[in-house]
């Protein structure tokens, strides 16, 4: 999924943290080959190269975090959709060209991203792109989910203190020994909105923002999260990090909360009980 992954854990013994890291690196390779956009022969992929056919059958895996992704995209009026990567194809040219998009491009890709154009079947388990070209993205979500299955696969082999880490997702469980929690720096929970320590057990954590991956062109800075309802880069400095029991809610909230209005932020989290937002814009 273009990330590093890392675990840190404490087990009974060296050979058995061993061979609970070998499994849990295995089951994130396992999702790496299912929801990667970077690899041709990945099940994400393949799906797409049957867009505008007839439905295509897939994993429980792949079918359970676009579920959820539509779930979030319905929630949002598409704000978060994992149909717009033809857009965000566009503008990763644009950055890495250090140019403003093709506005011909961009129009384009716009006609192929629609989260309604998804289809999915639970009873048959099957998706189908109605549109020919259209192309998946989960850089969203599909993190915030390895990182929980990786902790799911650790207990399975006994270890209950762990952190999983991928890019700006953490999944963690019981404490360290003689500890509260797991201390990870939170960007904005200081009081000054500055960073700060926190200590986090049984949680994941996501952060999403465009501190790190951005362009400026003509001199306005564009985030590297694009807004699939307009085609168009986020423009807003704003950093967001989500805490909940899940990755696959963290991931794609603390993604779409950097994009949404205010209001609509507020509307979104009545609807998700027991999560927790820290959230700072340039102008605070």
């Amino acid at each position: 999924m273009g990330m590093e992954a890392r675990i840190t854990l404490y087990a009974t013994s060296q050979a058995k943290a061993e061979e609970a890291c070998i499994a849990a690196f295995k089951r994130i390779g396992e999702l790496d080959a299912i929801m990667s956009d970077y690899r041709r022969d990945s099940e994400l992929n393949l799906l797409c190269a049957k867009a505008g056919g007839e439905p295509v059958p897939v994993s429980a895996d792949l079918f359970g975090v676009l579920e959820r992704a539509q779930q979030i995209a319905d929630r949002t009026n598409g704000a978060f959709d994992v149909t717009a990567s033809p857009i965000i194809r566009v503008w990763r040219a644009a950055r890495r060209e250090q140019r403003m998009p093709d506005a011909t491009a961009l129009e384009q890709a716009r006609k192929l991203v629609g989260w309604k154009m998804m289809r999915l079947d639970r009873r048959k388990r099957t998706v189908r792109l109605e549109r020919a070209g259209m192309l998946l993205d989960l850089g969203g979500i599909a993190k915030g989910y390895a990182c929980d299955e990786a902790q799911k696969v650790l207990k399975r082999h006994g270890v209950t203190r762990a952190m999983v880490e991928m890019g700006g997702d953490i999944a963690v469980t019981a404490p360290p020994p003689g500890t509260k929690g797991w201390t990870i720096r939170v960007p904005n929970a200081g009081d000054d909105s500055g960073p700060k320590d926190l200590l986090f057990a049984h949680q994941a954590i996501s952060t999403s923002g465009d501190t790190e991956q951005f362009v400026v062109l003509n001199g306005v800075r564009y985030s590297h999260i694009v807004d699939p309802r307009t085609g168009w880069a986020t423009k807003d400095r704003i950093q967001v990090t989500v805490v909940a029991k899940e990755g696959l809610l963290t991931d794609p909230l603390a993604t779409v909360l950097t994009i949404l209005p205010e209001s609509e932020r507020n509307a979104l989290l009545r609807r998700y009980s027991g999560v927790k937002v820290y959230l700072r814009t340039a102008k605070d």
